[in-house]
C-alpha cells in the first residue's frame, strides 16, 4: 500500500510527464488555457504525453552513440543528381528536377489544384519508366482514378493506395524496387504508433513527418508531403516541420482567376522565391511559358491609375499592371484597402508623397490592387505603386507603352534595384518603348530600351502633374 507521501510523487511524476500543445501553431503551455498565448487561437490547447514521438528515446532511456568518422571542407563534389518530372515549370520551382532522397512540403488552399498537378507529374514520371507511388490518405483508390480519367492519364501505370499508417506505408515501399516519387496525400491525415495522440495533431504531424523524411533519407526516394493551409494562408501544423524539410512550395491561386502560380518559399537544392505558372484547363493544369502577357491581357492603357510594374520572381522577369483609386473620402479615417501587396508597403509610399512631393491623400480613400491577383513581395514596386497612385489623384493616365521599377526611399530618393536589365528586355520583349527607373550607374551597359532616370520622388510627381495639365487643353478642345 502506497502511503500519501508516495502518491503525491506517483501523481507529481505522471503530471510532468504531459504537456499541453497549441494544435494551430504548435507552441507549449505547462498548463491548459483557453486561448493560445503565442497565435490567439481559441480551444486549441491539447494535452499530449511527452514520453512518445520525437523525445519517447528520451524518456525511455537514452542509448549509447556509435562513433562516425569526420571530414574536411576540401574534396570531390559532385552535382546532386535530379529526376527531371517533364512539366517544365515544376522543374523551374523545383530548381531543375527532383533530387533523390529529398523531401518538399506542398501547401495550397483546398481546391487549387495540388492533386491535379502531383497526378499529372506522377503520370509523366511513371510513363518514363520510373515506379511513382500515390499514397492517399483523403480519398479511396476510385476517387483518384476518377480524377486521373478526367485528365486522361488513367493509361499511367503509377501505384496506388489509401492508407494513414506510417509503419505501413514505408514496409510496403520497400518491397521491391525503389520508387523514384512517393505522394503523401495529406500529411495531416498520417498517424505513427510511436506516438500517442489523435492523428491531425502537433505531435502525430510531426511523428510522421520525421519517420517519412527517414525513410526518404535512406532509401533515395523523393518523398512529396502535401499539407493543408490555415485561413491567414500558412501550412497547417508546427513549424518545426518546414524547418525539417529540404524545400517548402506553395500553391498559389484564386477562384476569380484561372491560372495558379507555384511558389518556391525555401529550396536546399535550388533557388527560393522561384515561381512556376499555370493555367486551369479542362485537361488540367497547362504550363503558362509568359506570364507577362498573361497577366496584362485585358488591361485599359487609356484609363488613369494604372502603371506597368517590371518586377522579378526569382529568376524571372514578370511584367504586371498596378491600379490604384484615390477618391475623396466622407470618413474621419480614410479607407486604405490593398490586394496583392503589403499594406505597410502602400503606407510608406503615401507618407513619402505627402511629405516630399507636396502629394496630399490624407482625405481620400486610396485602394491599390495588383491585376491578375499575383502578390508582390519585392520593394521595386514603390515607384510604380507612386506613379499609380498620382495618376489617380490627377486623373491623367500613364503612358501606355512605359514600364516603372525602383524603391522609394523615406528620403524621397529612388533607389536601383537588382536585375535591371532583365526588367528592360522583358519589357522590350513585350512591345514597351520606355521605362522610369532609377540610375544604374553603369555608364558603358545599353539599356534594351530607352530609360528615363529618376532621381527623386518629386520630379515624377512633375512629370506626371506636366502631362496632365497638357492633356486638359486637348480634352476641352475636342468636347467643344
Amino acid at each position: 500500500m502506497f502511503s500519501f507521501d508516495s502518491t503525491d510523487e506517483i501523481t507529481r511524476m505522471a503530471k510532468a510527464r504531459s504537456q499541453f500543445v497549441c494544435q494551430n501553431c504548435g507552441a507549449l503551455s505547462q498548463r491548459w488555457v483557453g486561448r493560445c498565448e503565442s497565435c490567439g487561437e481559441w480551444n486549441s490547447i491539447i494535452e499530449e504525453n511527452t514520453a512518445s514521438g520525437i523525445g519517447a528515446q528520451a524518456a525511455m532511456g537514452a542509448r549509447k552513440g556509435r562513433v562516425f568518422a569526420l571530414e574536411g571542407l576540401s574534396g570531390e563534389n559532385k552535382p546532386a543528381p535530379r529526376i527531371v518530372s517533364g512539366i517544365g515549370e515544376l522543374d523551374r520551382v523545383t530548381g531543375g528536377g527532383f533530387v533523390p532522397g529529398s523531401v518538399i512540403l506542398l501547401g495550397g488552399e483546398p481546391g487549387i489544384g495540388k492533386s491535379t498537378l502531383l497526378i499529372q507529374a506522377c503520370a509523366t514520371l511513371a510513363n518514363k519508366g520510373h515506379r511513382v507511388c500515390y499514397i492517399s490518405g483523403e480519398e479511396a483508390v476510385a476517387q483518384v482514378r476518377l480524377r486521373a480519367e478526367r485528365l486522361g492519364l488513367s493509361k499511367a501505370p503509377v501505384e496506388l493506395a489509401a492508407e494513414t499508417s506510417v509503419e505501413d506505408i514505408t514496409a510496403t515501399l520497400m518491397q521491391g524496387e525503389r520508387p523514384a516519387l512517393v505522394i503523401i496525400d495529406s500529411i495531416q491525415t498520417m498517424w505513427t504508433d510511436k506516438v500517442e495522440a489523435t492523428p491531425g495533431t502537433v505531435t502525430q504531424v510531426r511523428g510522421a513527418a520525421q519517420a517519412l523524411i527517414r525513410y526518404a533519407k535512406t532509401s533515395g526516394a523523393t518523398v512529396i508531403l502535401v499539407g493543408h493551409v490555415t485561413k491567414d494562408g500558412q501550412i497547417a501544423g508546427p513549424r518545426v516541420v518546414e524547418h525539417m524539410v529540404d524545400a517548402v512550395v506553395s500553391f498559389e491561386g484564386d477562384g476569380g482567376h484561372h491560372f495558379r502560380i507555384l511558389r518556391a518559399v525555401k529550396n536546399r537544392f535550388g533557388p527560393t522565391d522561384e515561381i512556376g505558372v499555370f493555367e486551369m484547363t479542362g485537361l488540367g493544369l497547362a504550363e503558362v511559358s509568359n506570364p507577362s502577357a498573361l497577366f496584362l491581357a485585358g488591361r485599359d492603357a487609356s484609363a488613369p491609375g494604372a502603371a506597368v510594374f517590371a518586377g522579378m520572381e526569382g529568376t524571372r522577369p514578370v511584367l504586371v499592371e498596378i491600379q490604384a483609386l484615390v477618391a475623396p473620402s466622407s470618413l474621419g479615417t480614410p479607407r486604405r484597402a490593398v490586394v496583392g501587396w503589403e499594406t505597410s508597403r502602400l503606407s510608406m509610399v503615401i507618407a513619402v508623397l505627402e511629405a516630399h512631393a507636396g502629394v496630399r491623400l490624407g482625405q481620400h480613400d486610396v485602394y491599390l490592387n495588383v491585376a491578375g491577383g499575383l502578390k508582390i513581395g519585392e520593394p521595386a514596386a514603390d515607384l510604380a505603386a507612386a506613379a499609380a497612385l498620382v495618376s489617380s489623384l490627377t486623373g491623367s493616365r500613364l503612358p501606355p507603352d512605359t514600364v516603372f521599377f525602383g524603391e522609394l526611399g523615406l528620403s524621397g530618393a529612388v533607389r536601383p534595384v537588382v536585375h535591371a536589365g532583365l526588367r528592360l528586355k522583358e519589357a522590350a520583349k513585350l512591345g514597351f518603348a520606355a521605362a522610369v527607373a532609377p540610375a544604374t550607374g553603369r555608364e558603358g551597359e545599353k539599356p534594351a530600351i530607352p530609360t528615363r532616370s529618376c532621381g527623386h520622388i518629386s520630379a515624377l510627381v512633375a512629370d506626371i502633374a506636366a502631362g496632365s495639365a497638357a492633356e486638359k487643353p486637348r480634352v476641352a478642345a475636342g468636347r467643344s
